[in-house]
């Protein structure tokens, strides 16, 4: 490669958005595929978090995790010769890597300091309710009776939840934190779609990780310092959640929400706890109380609901 040729391609101004796809030419294969590398990369993140916020603050964790996944897209992006996004899309692209990854990984690295990983997930699970809202509101995608009570019911169990601590109820200013990266992810997965109708799976989470992990480098010098202190394990938890679920997770991620109305994506978020339980359970030794337990179940309920969809809304 000489040094006039670019890593990245410049987009060509005259791109035209895909067709719509049809339902019957949907690749499905790929999207269940995607799905399960999703829901399986993400429920290893929590207890990958619990291991490595032994070494290292909820700042830095976030700011190693997305340069390891950062330098991992931009491998790919420069072996493709990915294009460059254009110019018009930058702001949205830099607030939703500010919202998705930035705002997200603190609050949630912040809020399992004191929130276990399996209980982390069931509160991240509520964000289906959130995102059905959303793409109710911005993509006009409906929501009936039942799926409006199960929006209700999601945020009564991270309620259940925020208040629960040692087997009893009361105020837990740690699920409140996660209860905001819920609140950020939900945002970013919707918000996305628009975007995904102009460039790839790819290529979208490639920017928007990137734009995040640049919010990030605030916290680099002490981060950096901190790599030599840091045990193997951390470190290990560290590149594994940079590659996939940082990563690949979110490639699969955006694929899906390509393929599939939000709304009904985000109800197979509702997988995430249970495998996170297991996960947390023989790697930690963690193991949720029964009020936790018990709003983790309501959550579930609520799930189930809003994923009543019809039969032509499913893919």
């Amino acid at each position: 490669m000489t040094l006039s040729t670019p890593i990245f391609q410049t987009r060509n101004s005259n791109f035209s958005e895909p067709k719509a796809r049809s339902k019957n030419n949907r690749p499905k294969t790929l999207v269940i595929f995607a799905i399960v590398a999703a829901i399986l990369f993400w429920a290893s993140a929590f207890p990958a978090i619990r291991i490595a916020l032994n070494t290292y603050t909820p700042t830095e964790l976030a700011f190693l995790r997305y340069v390891v996944a950062s330098i991992t897209l931009v491998i790919y992006a420069v072996g493709r010769r990915m294009s460059l996004p254009r110019s018009r899309d930058l702001p949205a692209i830099a607030i939703l890597g500010f919202i998705g990854f930035t705002v997200y990984n603190i609050m949630l690295n912040a809020g399992q300091m004191t929130v276990a990983a399996g209980t982390a997930s069931f509160i991240i699970s509520s964000g289906i309710g959130i995102i059905a809202l959303l793409a109710r509101l911005f993509y006009g995608e409906k929501l009936d009776l039942k799926g409006w009570l199960g929006v209700l019911l999601c945020i009564l169990g991270v309620g259940v939840i925020a208040f629960s601590k040692d087997g009893v109820l009361q105020f837990s200013s740690g699920t409140l934190l996660v209860f905001v990266a819920t609140l950020a992810i939900s945002i970013y997965s919707v918000m996305q779609k628009s975007l995904l109708r102009r460039y790839s799976a790819v290529e979208f989470t490639t920017y928007a990780i990137l734009a995040g992990t640049f919010f990030l480098f605030f916290f680099a010098p002490k981060a950096m310092f901190s790599i030599s202190n840091a045990s193997f394990g951390a470190n290990l938890a560290v590149i594994y959640m940079g590659v996939f679920p940082g990563a690949i997770a979110y490639i699969a991620w955006s694929y899906v929400l390509s393929q599939i109305p939000a709304s009904v994506a985000a109800s197979y978020l509702s997988l995430i706890p249970l495998v996170a339980l297991a996960i947390a359970w023989l790697w930690l030794g963690e193991i949720p109380t029964m009020i936790a337990l018990g709003g983790g179940a309501v959550i579930f309920l609520g799930v189930l609901l809003v994923n009543q969809k019809s039969k032509s809304d499913r893919f």
